[in-house]
Formats: structure tokens, C-alpha cells, sequence
């Protein structure tokens, strides 16, 4: 079943439910479906790696805005972005830890024969698209760059 048919179903059951936070994040991502489907760029559905970028967008957002209301000591609104960022992590695949993160990027620094920070460029081109999805690209660039300069 495609992202936007899973999403229109949890839909009406947070209807029913009367789940008014679960209601608002799905909607939300809908709503960045459509959008998407119809911009002039994509006709129709969109494809599994499409879908996939705009959860990780939206889930980047909700973690940025979470960041802001937290600095400003805003716990109602903080509370409403990380209501809506779990929901909407339910739908991202389950996030690499710190060790395995490390255990990856090591194998493409390996794969690829790079040894120092000047090759950090061709090691994130290759590590941002294996670990599209699994980890944060800020998450990777770190982690690429603090294995290099050992």
C-alpha cells in the first residue's frame, strides 16, 4: 500500500478516534503528498524514494521548530512538534544508532580508500545516499568528518 493510501486511513481512524494531534500531523503529511504530486515536476504517484524525502523533510522541520520552542521556553508549542514528529517518525524506517552509524560510514571510508578530510566530499555522496532515510545528513557529515581527521 502506497504512503498516501497508509496515511488517508490513519486519517479517518484518528477521526474516529477523535485524536486531534495524530489528525494534525497526518494531514499534515498529506497535504506535502499533494503538493508534491501535482507540483510541475511529478504527474501522479510518487515514488517510494519521494515519499521517503518528504517525511525526512517533515520530521526535520517539526525537529527544528522543537528546537526553537525549547530555546524559548515554549512548552506548548514544543509539546505539539514532538507530538507530531513521533507520529510522523512512525512512518520514516527505524533510525541507525550512534555505533552503527559509525560501523557504516567506516565501511564507505574503507570502500572507497579515503584517508583524509579532503576526500570528505566523495565519502558524503556515496554515505548520503546509502544512508538516505537511516540517519540525519547533519548526523553523517559529523561523523564523516570526525573519522577522517583521525
Amino acid at each position: 500500500m502506497s504512503l498516501k493510501a497508509t496515511i488517508e486511513n490513519g486519517i479517518k481512524d484518528a477521526m474516529r478516534a477523535k485524536d486531534a494531534d495524530r489528525l494534525r500531523a497526518l494531514r499534515a503529511i498529506k497535504s506535502l503528498i499533494l503538493l508534491e504530486e501535482t507540483s510541475g515536476s511529478n504527474s501522479g504517484e510518487l515514488s517510494p524514494d519521494a515519499e521517503m524525502k518528504i517525511l525526512m523533510k517533515a520530521a526535520k522541520q517539526r525537529k527544528d521548530s522543537l528546537e526553537v520552542y525549547v530555546t524559548q521556553n515554549r512548552p506548548d508549542l514544543a509539546e505539539k512538534e514532538q507530538a507530531e514528529l513521533s507520529i510522523i517518525e512512525e512512518f520514516l524506517p527505524k533510525q541507525l544508532s550512534e555505533a552503527e552509524l559509525t560501523e557504516k560510514v567506516q565501511a564507505i571510508i574503507a570502500q572507497l580508500g579515503a584517508s583524509s578530510p579532503s576526500d570528505m566530499g566523495k565519502v558524503m555522496g556515496v554515505a548520503s545516499k546509502q544512508l538516505a532515510g537511516l540517519a540525519d545528513g547533519k548526523a553523517i557529515s559529523a561523523k564523516v568528518g570526525e573519522l577522517l581527521k583521525k
